[in-house]
């Protein structure tokens, strides 16, 4: 075959993937109009929703680093949801602001009111007097597949109405933050965003919103190729709670959870790793009242399978508070259906999981309180999995010699991945029984044998 048949093939086969590509200009023609650029006052310090390395077990970061400086603007995205001035962006976006400014695309700019926030799901909800605007129109986020073309507009680094394009890589993702609530259900892609970019639309190919551009992965601060939307169908229901009420309830169970292993699952008597394991049972919560146990294995909620653990939270935060659920429960080793009233996570509880505190602030049946290791101390220690003991109070721990900086790597012959995993693996633990618990200390691992009597 000669250079040149070869040449035109070539020209061929580009022709052909350039055909097959979409185009975004008319779509960015019509859309563009119902995007906003956000620019907030803050006194003091201005928490531009970046967290650091130290802070999250990996480096998955907001989109604005964390500044000193005082009072200082800070900026972000939004899109307007009504013709009447309703707008829909990040709650880190507006987070501690004194005031609020909309730049509209031709150019005009209006104060902003707070409807409502809701920490949990990082939306705000803003009111500008006007009328008679541009608006979005709204898909569904449940429609996406991996794969699809999505398109992004906001104002990254201060470039107002810039456009970036991608595809969804995978729906559903929980992401390790300092809020340990993971009541969104992620949209993960590859568009391009950066900061500025928070709290702008992600559209699908037919200009309907499918997300909210909220978080990125990074180790520079930049974008890295992983960008993360919440669902526009999350959304929907937050938006729908702050216009009525100005703030957002959720359903609760009252457990705590743990993921499946190969071998967990195994002697659960499952063929493969799936549901939310129960460690914890919180007293007088729905799940206390509704019969679930301790060792339960939760693998539908409401006819909705739940394959990991982090599905839970998803599926049970979007239930309606009062109203019934079932739920399909593996317990020993057999499938049973449970009906329960599903309750109302309190106030008090949203604000501790928003801020990432821990829920067992005072100690533990072991007698200590811990924290999650940073990623400088795993890399020291050699280690992937533990715990880092702050505070030993009186209790079995004490009394086998247990110190402040000691590392619990394992417990009754179970490996402790996290503090949530691990207050629930304690309050599993029997008592008057002899349970093993590895430790390191100074660099060395050693066995430490305790019983715990109620």
């Amino acid at each position: 075959m000669s250079k040149k048949l070869i040449f035109i093939g070539l020209l061929s086969v580009c022709a052909q993937t350039w055909a097959a590509l979409p185009e975004f200009t008319e779509l960015v023609k019509k859309v563009s109009p119902a995007v906003v650029n956000i620019t907030v006052i803050r006194g003091g310090k201005d928490r531009m929703g970046i967290l650091s390395d130290q802070e999250v077990p990996e480096p998955l970061r907001r989109f604005f680093e964390e500044r000193q400086q005082a009072p200082s603007p800070a900026a972000g995205s939004g899109f307007i949801i009504s013709s009447d001035g309703y707008i829909l962006t990040n709650n880190h976006v507006v987070e501690g602001a004194k005031e609020i400014n909309v730049a509209l695309s031709d150019r005009r700019e209006r104060l902003a009111e707070v409807i409502g926030t809701d920490e949990l799901s990082d939306l705000a909800l803003l009111k500008i007097d006007e009328k008679d605007l541009p608006f979005v129109d709204m898909g569904s986020s449940e429609n996406l597949e991996p794969g699809e073309w999505v398109v992004a507009i906001g104002s990254p680094f201060g470039f107002e109405l810039s456009v970036t394009a991608g595809i969804v890589s995978a729906k559903g993702r929980s992401l390790p933050s300092m809020n340990a609530a993971n009541y969104v259900p992620f949209i993960q892609t590859d568009v391009a965003i950066n900061p500025g970019n928070s709290g702008g639309p992600l559209f699908d190919l037919d200009g309907r919103v499918v997300g909210i551009n909220s978080q990125i992965y990074t180790r520079s601060g930049g974008f890295m190729g992983l960008s993360f939307a919440i669902p526009i169908d999350v959304a929907l229901e937050v938006v729908a709670q702050l216009k009525e009420d100005g703030k957002v309830s959720r359903g609760w169970l009252g457990v705590g959870i743990q993921s499946l292993d190969r071998d967990l699952a195994e002697s659960f008597g499952l063929d493969r790793p799936e549901g939310a394991l129960i460690g914890r049972v919180f007293s007088g919560s729905p799940a206390q009242v509704g019969g679930l146990k301790v060792g339960d294995i939760i693998v539908e909620f409401n006819d909705k399978k739940i394959d990991l653990s982090s599905d839970l939270p998803h599926v049970v935060g979007r239930t309606k508070a009062e109203s019934e659920a079932t739920l399909g429960v593996i317990r020993e080793k057999k499938h049973i259906t449970l009906k329960l009233k599903v309750g109302t996570l309190a106030e008090e509880s949203i604000s501790t999981l928003a801020k990432g505190k821990s829920e067992v602030p005072g100690g533990n049946r072991l007698g200590v309180v811990v924290t999650d290791l940073k990623r400088e101390e795993r890399r020291r220690l050699d280690i992937d999995r533990g715990v880092l003991i702050r505070e030993v109070l009186d209790g079995p721990a004490r009394d086998e010699g247990v110190r402040p900086g000691d590392v619990i790597t394992t417990l009754d012959s179970q490996w402790v991945d996290n503090v949530e995993a691990f207050e629930a693996q304690v309050e599993a633990l029997p008592s008057d029984t002899a349970i093993s618990m590895r430790v390191i200390r100074n660099g060395k691992p050693e066995f430490l044998a305790l019983k715990i009597r109620d």
